[in-house]
C-alpha cells in the first residue's frame, strides 16, 4: 500500500514538469517568430521604399537621357544630375546591402525556429517562403542598381560625346567667323577702291559745278539742276549730267569683280515745304518719282535694273535747319551712293 501510494505521487509531481518546460520552448517560439514576422514587415517597408526611390532614380535618368539632345546648353545640368544620381545610387547600394544583411538575419533566426518546433511546420514554411519572397526583391534590387549603372554609363558616356561635338563645333564656327569677317572686310575694300575710282573719275567728269558736291560717299545733286520745280521731268542739262554719270559707271563697273554685289543707290529728297497737286500730293511722292526718273534714265542709258535701287526720303532727313532760302535749297537734293545692296 505505501509501495502504490509513492508510485502515485511520483507520476503526479513529473507531468507539471513537463508541461511547464513545454510551455515554455512554446514561449521561445512564439517569441522568435514575432520577431521574425516584425522584422520582415520592417525590412519589406524598407525595401519597398528602395524600389520607389529607384523608379524614382529610372525615371529621372530616362529624363537625362531626353535632354542629351540639347547639347551645350544642357550639359550643365546633365553633369549636376549625373552627380546626384551617383550620389543617391551610392545610398541605395548602402541600403540595399544593410536590407540583406537583415534579410539573412532573419532567415537564420527562422531556421532556427524551424528546428526548435519541428511539429509548427506551417509556421516556419510560411516564414521561408517570406524569406525567400524577400529574396526575390533583393535580387530585383541587384538587378535595377546595374540597369541604372548601366543607363548611368550610357548618359555619361553620350555627355562626353555630345560636350566634344560642341567644343569642336565652337572651334569650328570660330574659325569661319574669323575667315567671314576677313572675307567681308576685303569685300569692303575692294568695292571702296571701286568707289574712290568712280568718285574720282566722275569728279573729273563733272567738273566744279556748283550744284554738285560730294559728301562723304555721295554725290548730291541740287535738284533745280535736274528739274523743275514741283516736278519729276529731267531737265536737258540733267540729262547730260546723268549721261556722263552712266558713262563713268559703266567704265568703272567694268573692272568689279562679278562676286562683288553693288548697286548705285538714287536717294530724292524735298524741303519742308508742303505740296499737294494732282500728281504729287504730298513730299513722299515727288521724292520718290524723282529718284525713279532717274533710274529709268539710267536704264536708258545701259545701266542693268539690277544695279540700279531707288527710294524717296520727303522733308524728313534735312540737311540743313530753318526756313531761310539757302537751307530750303540745301534740302532739295538727289543723293547718289555706289553701296552694298
Amino acid at each position: 500500500m505505501f509501495a502504490l501510494t509513492r508510485r502515485n505521487r511520483h507520476a503526479v509531481n513529473v507531468w507539471p514538469a513537463f508541461v511547464d518546460a513545454l510551455a515554455s520552448l512554446l514561449l521561445v517560439f512564439v517569441f522568435v517568430l514575432l520577431v521574425f514576422v516584425l522584422g520582415n514587415v520592417f525590412l519589406t517597408d524598407i525595401l519597398s521604399g528602395r524600389n520607389r526611390a529607384l523608379d524614382e532614380l529610372t525615371r529621372q535618368v530616362s529624363a537625362l537621357a531626353e535632354t542629351l539632345s540639347l547639347e551645350r546648353a544642357k550639359g550643365a545640368e546633365l553633369r549636376t544630375r549625373i552627380d546626384e544620381l551617383t550620389a543617391r545610387l551610392a545610398v541605395t547600394v548602402g541600403e540595399r546591402d544593410a536590407a540583406t544583411e537583415r534579410l539573412q538575419s532573419m532567415t537564420a533566426r527562422a531556421e532556427t525556429a524551424e528546428s526548435e518546433a519541428a511539429r509548427l511546420g506551417s509556421q516556419a514554411e510560411e516564414a521561408s517562403k517570406l524569406a525567400a519572397a524577400e529574396r526575390g526583391r533583393v535580387d530585383l534590387l541587384n538587378q535595377q542598381i546595374a540597369a541604372l549603372r548601366e543607363q548611368l554609363a550610357r548618359v555619361s558616356a553620350a555627355l562626353d560625346l555630345s560636350e566634344a561635338k560642341v567644343k569642336d563645333q565652337k572651334v569650328q564656327i570660330g574659325d569661319l567667323g574669323k575667315r567671314l569677317n576677313i572675307a567681308l572686310a576685303r569685300k569692303v575694300d575692294e568695292l571702296q577702291r571701286y568707289r574712290s575710282e568712280f568718285f574720282g573719275r566722275l569728279r573729273e567728269v563733272l567738273g566744279n559745278h556748283p550744284s554738285i558736291r560730294i559728301v562723304g560717299d555721295r554725290f548730291v545733286f541740287q535738284s533745280e539742276l535736274l528739274f523743275p520745280t514741283a516736278s519729276a521731268t529731267l531737265v536737258p542739262e540733267g540729262r547730260q549730267q546723268l549721261a556722263r554719270l552712266a558713262q563713268t559707271l559703266k567704265t568703272v563697273t567694268k573692272k568689279i569683280p562679278p562676286e562683288i554685289d553693288w548697286v548705285l543707290r538714287i536717294d530724292g529728297h524735298t524741303d519742308r515745304r508742303p505740296i499737294s497737286t494732282a500728281q504729287f500730293p504730298s513730299n513722299w511722292e515727288l521724292s520718290t518719282a524723282r529718284a525713279l526718273s532717274i533710274v529709268d534714265y539710267l536704264v536708258q542709258e545701259g545701266i542693268p535694273p539690277k544695279r540700279l535701287a531707288a527710294a524717296g526720303f520727303g522733308e524728313f532727313q534735312p540737311v540743313a535747319t530753318g526756313s531761310t532760302p539757302e537751307a530750303y535749297t540745301r534740302n532739295r537734293r538727289i543723293e547718289i551712293k555706289l553701296t552694298r545692296p
